[in-house]
């Protein structure tokens, strides 16, 4: 059952201008989300190429991310929920721009690591919040503005989909072309920053303090991490971590191994971004209907019949059909998922409910591209990968049923 804390409240007349949320929330999710951490996938063959990386020291690059991820998102839903959420956006884009800066003059592996665990912190303080900032707004709609947030993950797919293989492709400069792409989104995410900084503003009563200002009682804040619905709901989110991650770095290098037009590869990913915008509102608002563990059932299943349609035929119709597929259901699974870990929980403890969840996701961010990574270095066969990844999809779609029924 819903807690009283979360239905609408006096808040309704203190909201800002509700497409004015969205639309730095969009902005912020496509920086944060696409440009740190899912494009990688598209930037990777010809960086792997130019800095001559081996599958493996690749993979490595994009788990050193999600570490940098997973050990700041718990630092950041407490930071947000002690100093508000609009401070730890900020501070998360702040961190971005200086990681896409360096990544774009970099060659020393350390060095490269380094910066990609800054973009992982730089998710973990701006995504995170941001989406407990939308939810304690809007908490009688938190799956429907969710949704609207997450749509910057289809605009963002699309737009790196259909920029990032023009400017790497062939008759680009091949040691160049990948550091524009870095450049680019440090230049998007500075833009973001001034954005969210005149837009974002904390909602009252979202900051775990006293009226004193003294900090509310410990046991609270832990009873959530004690939640059988948010801990159902966080194993949910690590099998999307693992799978999705997996997808997002290697999906398109299988599609070139399997003699896909690196173009029309390129195309297909920003048709599935195309989708992503229209499917994460539709999803949000739908999720609020009919429920949110119902919506992810539906929701995972079709990430598996598309997932495992390149790897039965892996042709240009099967990868179409991913594509497809994906689009249409991929950010219903975290617009319902991120809406359902706040359902038991009050409003000044969604910020660490959120990122309670995350951290299960940000785990399986971390374990599925080193695995990913070694099993492709190994066998080189992305069939077997993406089969294993099907398999972790199938236990997500029992967890998800489970997650309608524990409170």
């Amino acid at each position: 059952m819903t807690s009283p804390a979360l239905q609408a409240t006096p808040l309704t007349d203190q909201r800002p201008q509700l497409w004015l949320m969205v639309g730095a929330s969009i902005f912020c999710t496509l920086v944060t989300v696409v440009f740190a951490r899912l494009a990688y996938g598209l930037i990777l063959p010809s960086m792997r190429a130019s800095l001559g990386l081996n599958y493996a020291e690749a993979a490595n690059l994009g788990t050193i991310t999600a570490l940098g991820y997973l050990s700041l998102v718990l630092p950041a839903g407490m930071l947000a929920s002690r100093y508000g959420a609009r401070r730890a956006i900020l501070l998360g884009l702040v961190l971005g721009v200086a990681g896409f800066a360096g990544l774009s003059v970099a060659s020393s592996y350390p060095l490269l690591m380094a910066l990609m665990v800054m973009l992982g912190a730089a998710t973990a303080f701006a995504y995170t919040p941001l989406i407990s900032l939308l939810g304690a707004w809007y908490p009688e709609r938190r799956g429907t503005v969710i949704g609207f947030a997450n749509s910057g993950v289809g605009s963002g797919m699309l737009l790196a989909g259909a920029i990032v293989p023009l400017m790497t492709g062939a008759g680009s400069d091949a040691d160049m072309g990948w550091r524009y792409v870095w450049g680019l989104f440090g230049v998007s995410a500075l833009l973001c920053a001034i954005v969210s900084a005149i837009v974002l503003r904390d909602p009252p009563g979202s900051v775990v303090t006293g009226a004193s200002g003294e900090r509310a009682p410990r046991v609270r804040i832990s009873a959530v991490y004690r939640n059988p619905h948010v801990v159902t709901v966080g194993l949910v989110y690590a099998v999307i971590g693992v799978t999705y991650i997996v997808q997002s770095i290697f999906m398109y290098s299988f599609a070139l191994d399997a003699g896909i037009d690196p173009v029309v590869a390129g195309r297909l990913v920003a048709l599935m971004g195309i989708l992503s915008i229209f499917a994460g509102p539709a999803w949000g608002w739908g999720s609020d209907r009919i429920g949110h563990s119902r919506a992810l059932v539906i929701c995972m299943t079709l990430c598996l019949i598309g997932t495992l349609a390149p790897v039965l035929w892996p042709t240009l119709p099967a990868f179409i059909a991913h594509y497809l597929l994906l689009g249409i259901s991929v950010t219903g699974l975290f617009t319902a998922t991120l809406a359902s870990a706040t359902r038991t929980v009050s409003r000044e403890h969604a910020a660490v409910a959120v990122s309670f969840v995350t951290l299960f996701f940000a785990l399986g961010q971390l374990i599925g591209p080193a695995l990913a990574g070694l099993l492709l270095e190994t066998t080189n066969d992305f069939r077997l990968t993406f089969f294993i990844s099907c398999v972790l999809m199938a236990a997500g779609i029992h967890l998800s049923w489970r997650s309608g029924r524990v409170q």
